[in-house]
């Protein structure tokens, strides 16, 4: 069937959403510096993401062919870096790895080496400024830097 390939994603990321809202209600801080805590974000993205992926469900785009080998890798490929980013991001700190994992996907998808690099040092550098300076929020610098931090 065309339109089985939006279906099936649409329902995985109706599960994706719900574990996420589930884990983000499991949220207990001893204090709350914000109004609405830590868990009001994660649950509206959530909720967003299973409003969005119900569309997909019962909506689904007239191309709903499976992704040919190559993309299909590419895109395995996206998520094996997003997962080690998660994995070593408090171990080697938010500049070390948001520059390699920027430098790995703009390499997966075809920029050169040059442009990677710069790609990378210019995402790092303004999302590391965005984060501390624009909304405080402390980035970790990662246990190989403890002087950093």
């Amino acid at each position: 069937m065309r339109i089985a390939a939006d279906r099936i994603l649409g329902l995985a990321l109706i599960g994706l959403a719900a574990f996420a809202a589930f884990n983000a209600s499991q949220f207990q801080v001893n204090f709350s510096y914000e109004p609405v805590g830590p868990k009001a974000f994660p649950i509206l993205l959530s909720a967003i993401l299973a409003t969005l992926s119900l569309v997909l469900v019962f909506r689904p785009g007239e191309n709903g062919d499976w992704p040919d080998k190559r993309v299909t890798l590419k895109l395995l490929a996206v998520l094996g870096v997003l997962l080690v980013y998660a994995l070593l991001f408090a171990r080697l700190g938010f500049v070390v790895m948001t520059f390699l994992t920027v430098l790995s996907l703009a390499r997966l998808f075809e920029a050169s080496w040059k442009k990677a690099a710069i790609a990378g040092v210019l995402m790092t550098l303004g999302s590391y400024y965005l984060f501390t300076l624009g909304l405080g929020i402390a980035l970790p610098g990662g246990h190989w830097l403890p002087d950093f931090n």
